[in-house]
Parts: structure tokens; sequence; C-alpha cells
């Protein structure tokens, strides 16, 4: 069962990594810093397309890298 998640938590990992640098950035410099701020205060649109999946992607690959990680935890 180790073995098997800790296949598991690094393909995850490099696919979280590979999904991360495929994504546009969002801002740049300090003008967006500025309205990455007012994104969040008034709220962002929704993303369409390619950079919608990938964010959506990132998501979940995030969250199993963490029940991966804490149940390796768990285990050890």
């Amino acid at each position: 069962m180790y073995g098997i998640l800790v296949t598991l938590l690094f393909i995850n990992t490099l696919a979280l990594i590979a999904v991360v640098l495929l994504q546009a950035g969002k801002s740049a410099g300090l003008s967006g810093a500025i309205s990455g701020g007012a994104e969040h205060m008034f709220g962002k649109q929704k993303a369409r397309g390619m950079d919608g999946i990938l964010h959506r992607i990132t998501i979940v690959l995030g969250i199993l890298f963490m029940v991966i990680t804490f149940l390796l935890g768990y285990i050890v």
C-alpha cells in the first residue's frame, strides 16, 4: 500500500507541476498586483476555454496531493 501511494504521489506531483506551468500568467508587475486585488474584491469572471479547464485540473490535483500526503502520513 505504501509503495502504491508513493507512486501515485510522484505522478500527481509531476502532473501538478506540468499543469501549473501550462497556465498563462494572470498579472504583469505592479499593475497586475493592483488589478489582482480588485478581482478579489469585485469577483472574478469565470475563465473560459483552456484556462478554465487547467484551473479546475489544478484544483483537483492539489486536493489529491493533500489527500495522498495525509494518507502517507497516517500510514507511516
